[in-house]
């Protein structure tokens, strides 16, 4: 009996343990408005992948999409070749495609261990029957350019990042 009770304790004990240490192990992110201003041109509205890079250039996770008809994301070269048609369930982070002079604010969430290391922001941006912008926008994930306004090359005039 007595054993029994010790061996019910002992599994308990580990399994707290686990959950425990599951929680702890979390990583800290951080919410930023992301607006985006676009430049005035003719046409159907941009499909933007927002992504994360590292250091090497490598994609590391899909942070918001501008443009919710899966049918146009292998538009978006690059970022349809990371994930292709295997893709996680990105329906949380999309919204509405952005036309010529719009704006648009969304919230993405970067994780805090990704600033001041080397990781990247890729802004991707393409338009039915015009160009696609594999760099629209990019930059290097620091305490000051997180906070920054950044100019486009493509169909993006700026991006402006503000900390919630």
């Amino acid at each position: 009996m007595q054993k029994t009770i010790i061996t019910f304790f002992t599994i308990t004990s580990l399994l707290a343990a686990c959950v425990l240490m599951s929680f702890t192990n979390a990583e800290k992110s951080a919410k930023y408005k992301c607006m985006i201003q676009m430049k005035n041109y003719t046409g159907e509205g941009a499909y933007i992948a927002i992504s994360l890079l590292n250091a090497e250039g490598e994609y590391v996770q899909t942070l918001y999409v501008q443009g919710n008809d899966d049918e146009w994301y292998s538009d978006i070269t690059e970022w349809w070749k990371f994930h292709g048609k295997k893709r996680p369930d990105i329906d949380a982070i999309t919204g509405e495609t952005i036309s010529g002079g719009e704006r648009k604010i969304s919230v993405i969430e970067i994780p805090d261990s990704k600033l001041n290391t080397g990781y990247k922001i890729r802004f991707e941006t393409a338009v039915e029957d015009q160009e696609y912008y594999t760099d629209d926008v990019q930059f290097e994930l620091t305490s000051k350019s997180i906070k920054s306004k950044v100019e486009g090359k493509g169909f993006i005039r700026y991006i402006r990042m503000i900390p919630q």
